[in-house]
């Protein structure tokens, strides 16, 4: 009896043993779903992980890649611009030195130019002068001439020739106009061929042909009533009527009229004889 207790109480712990193992068992695979569970999480998660970090590496290469490419273009592009920058004003720079040459050489152009003009006018300003005191000093020679004349010849005219410069001595003060012989009015052939027609000479009409109608005389022998001239004979372009005592009347101008003059006012060129 002794025996059978003993061995009840000797399988109790058997079947704490077998629940232990049980429950040993039980734990272990629960640990072990557990570590397997973790393992395949662990086994995944790596490649998901690798997976994810290829992407960014590939990603911020080809980033850095682009930036190269783009900074290497820019940096081209940049140099390009310079350069032609550079162009443009090496360009402009030598479109300016060429504008400043050409007007230097239009300056020194006009200026010389100027210079020529100036010295021709001077040139005419001399030879203008030259030829005034040659005028002068034959209208001196003339006068002188003329003076001598009338000591000669004196004042005194006589017959025809006393009525042909009384006659015009009258007309004193009368008007000039173009084309008139008289009474109120002349031009200065127009009072000479009035005054010899008074004593019934018919004068040419024109001063020209005035200036070839007698016998040519010195100036240094002229007597009253003889026709003076200014110009050359057979185109004279003014005439007048001497008086006597180195003066003549004539008709000048349509400012001064008919005037007596003497002969160093104006010398004549020349003279002739009608009377």
């Amino acid at each position: 009896m002794a025996h059978t207790a003993h061995i009840p109480s000797h399988r109790k712990p058997r079947r704490n043993v077998s629940t232990r193992t049980l429950r040993s068992g039980v734990a272990g695979g629960v640990l072990s779903t557990i570590a397997v569970t973790a393992a395949a999480s662990s086994a995944n998660a790596a490649p998901a992980a690798q997976t994810a970090e290829m992407p960014t590496i590939s990603a911020s290469f080809a980033a850095d890649a682009a930036m190269s490419t783009a900074a290497t273009q820019q940096a081209a592009l940049e140099l390009e611009i310079a350069s032609e920058r550079e162009a443009l004003a090496a360009a402009e720079q030598k479109a300016a030195k060429q504008a400043r040459a050409e007007a230097e050489r239009k300056a020194e152009a006009e200026r010389k130019a100027k210079a020529k003009a100036a010295a021709e006018r001077a040139e005419a300003a001399r030879e203008a002068a030259a030829e005034r005191s040659d005028r002068s000093q034959e209208r001196t020679k003339l006068s002188t001439a003329a003076a001598s004349t009338a000591s000669q010849a004196g004042s005194s005219a006589t017959g025809s020739a006393a009525t042909v410069v009384n006659f015009v001595k009258a007309q004193v003060g009368k008007a000039y106009v173009s084309g008139a012989v008289g009474p109120s009015a002349y031009d200065c052939s127009g009072l000479t061929t009035a005054a010899f027609r008074t004593v019934g000479v018919s004068l040419p009409r024109v001063s020209q042909d005035q200036s070839t109608a007698g016998t040519p005389v010195s100036l240094s022998n002229l007597q009253p009533g003889d026709i003076l001239y200014w110009g050359s004979a057979g185109s004279a372009y003014h005439v007048a009527v001497y008086i006597g005592d180195g003066k003549y009347v004539g008709a000048q101008n349509s400012s001064t009229g008919v005037v007596e003059r003497t002969l160093d006012w104006d010398p004549p060129t020349g003279a002739v004889r009608v009377l």
